[in-house]
């Protein structure tokens, strides 16, 4: 029969496993880093999917594909929570590996307790995880994590977190992790997701930390971007870090 249906474009996909966790009905897995229908009778093409994409990788299309069938889906859902007879993760906030189409927890959003990052920190003692979000790779981040609501964020060059050797305590304390790459990684695609996570979640403010190294400063820039295609007024602060970790140069925090 002659239907809608998602279409995943392989070209474009990079994986991330979004928009399986947003298919309800299971009808999506990553296979091979790639986002692949499981069975077309799973996917009721209303595109759920869809807005959770990173990389407008999937489309509606209409075209000769096998009838939604709903048993099929309750025994397919049925399968898998009896694969994992542990808590739901939807229930409890956290993911287990078979309940994520891509095996790992890469792509479920959490929000990181106390007992999770450890025992309170002692002075002349190791210093404790400040990270209190999962994932932290801007890219995997839902716009509407719970996390986000009210934010403060951290917006961290890689390179950062291996040069600086105080981190957690000079720079996450209280604040939202989200990491990129302004050289290697889609930066018109973090500029988009940005604006809409501060346009969306009334983020009371924005540091940037990034390195030296010329190319770096796009992640300035591209934070810039972003609050001015959000529409939004926050405290906005840039802090540039040498290679061998010392802060160089502080940006006075500003209302951008």
């Amino acid at each position: 029969m002659k239907r809608k249906i998602v279409e995943i474009d392989e070209e474009r996909c990079d994986g991330c496993g979004l928009c399986a966790e947003a298919c309800a009905e299971g009808a999506i897995r990553i296979v091979d880093g790639k986002a692949r229908l499981v069975s077309e009778s799973y996917c009721d093409g209303l595109g759920a999917c869809i807005g959770e994409c990173p990389r407008d990788a999937i489309t509606i299309v209409e075209r000769e594909a096998d009838p939604f069938d709903e048993e099929a889906v309750a025994r397919h859902l049925s399968s898998a929570a009896n694969e994992n007879p542990e808590a739901d993760g939807r229930e409890t906030g956290k993911a287990t590996a078979d309940e994520l189409p891509c095996g790992c927890p890469g792509a479920m959003a959490r929000e990181i307790g106390q007992t999770e990052a450890g025992p309170p920190e002692k002075e002349g003692g190791p210093v404790v995880s400040r990270l209190r979000n999962w994932p932290v790779q801007l890219r995997l981040v839902p716009v509407n994590a719970p996390y986000l609501r009210g934010a403060d964020l951290l917006l961290a060059a890689d390179c950062t977190g291996f040069a600086s050797p105080d981190l957690h305590r000079s720079f996450l304390e209280g604040k939202v992790l989200l990491v990129g790459c302004p050289k290697l990684d889609d930066a018109a695609s973090h500029r988009e997701k940005l604006a809409s996570i501060l346009r969306d979640n009334d983020i009371r403010s924005l540091t940037v930390l990034f390195m030296e190294v010329p190319c770096c400063s796009g992640l300035v820039n591209l934070a810039r971007q972003a609050l001015s295609d959000s529409g939004k007024r926050v405290i906005f602060r840039a802090v540039r870090l040498g290679i061998g970790g010392r802060v160089l140069e502080e940006l006075e925090p500003v209302c951008a």
